[in-house]
């Protein structure tokens, strides 16, 4: 897949989603919170009867234009003692940092119109949900063409503490059924599942509990 060929996917893609009627987004966000909230709530609930640590920071994302909402669901997680975290752009190093999260914290617009927290409290997320605009069955994820998330997730992938990674996306953004002849980029990173309001691709999120 050429780099043109990537550019043209993301502009049908970010299309597509905004010819998404409004109540079509509102219901497939809740869709995606109800159906991210049980999973986490199994995950932990198997942790725990297999005495292990069951995860405890997940990293969300605030939405942009048309993205999945999952704030109500990031305020049901901090309420239930989830610490919840938000990606904050290091343009120096041109990759991610992890900042906590509370309801009613102070926000700030970052570069390309990204809301991040204010205060830098860092964490070390057990779980990464991943903004996703256009996937594969297999797993695989085209983002927005910044490469943020594929030089954080390539990093994190050969650090001790690997995170469970989820590409977090519409039902519309199967990118094989755009493009058949559609190959991720050698530099694209493959996530452990991905998620929509209907389904997992190509499986559930199996977690990988850390230490």
């Amino acid at each position: 897949m050429t780099q043109n060929n990537a550019d043209q996917l993301r502009a049908r893609l970010k299309r597509t989603r905004a010819d998404m009627p409004v109540a079509d987004r509102q219901r497939g966000s809740l869709l995606l919170r109800a159906r991210l909230y049980t999973w986490l709530a199994t995950t932990r609930s198997s942790c725990l009867e297999a005495g292990l640590p069951p995860p405890a920071v997940i990293a969300g994302f605030w939405p942009l234009a048309d993205e999945p909402d999952l704030s109500e669901l990031y305020r049901q997680w901090h309420g239930d003692g989830i610490v919840v975290a938000l990606p904050v752009m290091q343009t120096n190093q041109q990759s991610l940092a992890f900042w906590s999260w509370q309801p009613q914290a102070p926000m700030r617009q970052a570069g390309y119109g990204v809301q991040e927290p204010l205060e830098a409290n860092p964490v070390d997320p057990d779980v990464i949900l991943v903004p996703t605009l256009g996937y594969t069955q297999e797993g695989d994820r085209i983002g927005y063409g910044k490469g943020f998330y594929d030089r954080t997730l390539a990093r994190l992938a050969v650090s001790d503490r690997r995170p469970t990674t989820i590409g977090v996306a519409w039902e519309q953004a199967d990118l094989q059924a755009l493009d058949p002849n559609y190959r991720p980029a050698e530099h694209d990173h493959r996530l452990d599942a991905i998620i929509t309001p209907s389904d997992w691709h190509p499986h559930a999120a199996q977690y990988r509990a850390l230490a």
